[in-house]
């Protein structure tokens, strides 16, 4: 392999992961989202927003399509579905059997 095209695989390769990194969901992203679009709608904080459900009760919901109206339920309806992919990995990281605790 020439030196030109060895450089061109690696930059297509680190493009490709950055963008594949970008557009996945992100438990850190959710925490910010939950904290500052969230909170005061929820009337109570990440962890105990989070600690409503266990790790398979949030997956199910998820799965089965019901996660929005669940957090809508609990947040006066004014849940964003671009936000759910985020709030999801941050609820399922801090759910009630997960044994971690967020900062928020």
């Amino acid at each position: 392999m020439t030196t030109n095209r060895v450089i061109k695989v690696t930059a297509a390769a680190l493009l490709g992961f950055g963008l594949l990194t970008s557009l996945s969901a992100d438990v850190a992203k959710g925490q910010k989202l939950y904290q500052k679009k969230y909170k005061k709608l929820c009337g109570m904080s990440g962890a105990k927003m989070a600690g409503t459900h266990t790790q398979d009760e949030w997956e199910e919901m998820k799965d089965e399509g019901l996660l929005l109206d669940e957090l809508n339920k609990k947040c006066s309806g004014k849940v964003q579905e671009k936000h759910l992919e985020h709030l999801y990995d941050f609820f399922y990281e801090y759910a009630s059997d997960s044994g971690n605790v967020p900062s928020c």
